[in-house]
């Protein structure tokens, strides 16, 4: 279930209330705790169960309690009542497989937002890989794949298109778009670095890394692992199933793709820049 703390204007709170208690899923309704002084309205709580969260979240922003009061969501880990089990059983449909757009749309809001530790983490998965290619070492590869942030703004920008959401949508690209080219930038530099002081391979010849040769060489498989990898990433982002998220996160080559893009560049090998690009 969900707890929501709601602050509400004084000429609503009859309205609200009633529409709260009438509706399927609602338990636990709390009024005249006292009255809240910035924003100025009346706190009222109430507990909801997932499947009837959207519905009421909804209704809360037709009257305007977003902009003159306030709407707070809470997960609540354990509720012992036969109240909230009612509650539960009469609110259509099944809780685990709820979707909550608000809550959706904040945790993948948060993730979209460019900062210096976002730079820092993709520049750093993005050397872990190109030294994975160079060494021909799937170990380094998939450790880079868990470092790096990538898979962040690529669900804020999906879930901002699904709910047309223009200026998080442009915020999600450039944070994407930003650290791509930071991440391959300092592969590049790197990879420089490495060969300055002879630390890398000699040479970058492709058919000495079969074992992560494929990052360069995307195929019909690297589309339909990215399709699967796309729908388990946002499944458990909906459902908070972290183990089911790190593992998109080892399935998706977005990272070690950019930091082979990278390497290859230091080496003069365009075509597989032109073929990590493509992945």
């Amino acid at each position: 279930m969900l707890h929501l703390r709601l602050i509400v204007p004084a000429d609503l709170t009859d309205v609200v209330v009633e529409q709260l208690a009438a509706t399927p899923g609602v338990v636990h309704l709390v009024r005249g705790l006292g009255s809240a002084v910035q924003p100025d309205g009346e706190v009222v709580l109430c507990d909801v169960a997932r499947e009837s969260a959207n519905e009421v979240i909804e209704r809360l922003q037709d009257h305007g309690i977003h902009r003159r009061g306030a709407i707070m969501v809470e997960a609540i880990e354990l509720v012992v009542s036969n109240q909230a089990e009612a509650a539960e059983a009469s609110a259509p449909g099944e809780g685990a497989n709820a979707l909550v757009w608000e809550q959706l749309e904040a945790r993948t809001r948060d993730e979209a937002t460019l900062t210096a530790s976002f730079l820092v983490f993709m520049a750093v998965a993005a050397t872990i890989a190109a030294i994975g290619i160079l060494l021909d070492s799937p170990i380094l590869v998939i450790g880079a794949m868990v470092v790096g942030p990538d898979y962040g703004p690529i669900a804020a920008l999906s879930v901002a298109l699904v709910r047309r959401r223009g200026g998080h949508a442009f915020t999600a690209l450039r944070t994407l778009a930003a650290g791509v080219l930071f991440a391959a930038l300092v592969a590049l530099v790197a990879t420089l670095l490495f060969r300055l002081t002879s630390i890398a391979p000699e040479g970058y010849d492709i058919g000495e890394r079969q074992l992560t040769a494929f990052i360069a060489h995307p195929d019909a498989m690297a589309a339909v692992v990215a399709v699967l990898a796309g729908v388990v990433g946002m499944l458990s982002l909906t459902q908070a199933r972290s183990g089911a998220l790190i593992g998109v996160l080892v399935s998706v080559t977005t990272l070690p793709a950019i930091g082979n893009m990278g390497a290859a560049a230091a080496f003069g090998s365009w075509s597989d820049v032109g073929g990590a690009a493509a992945q």
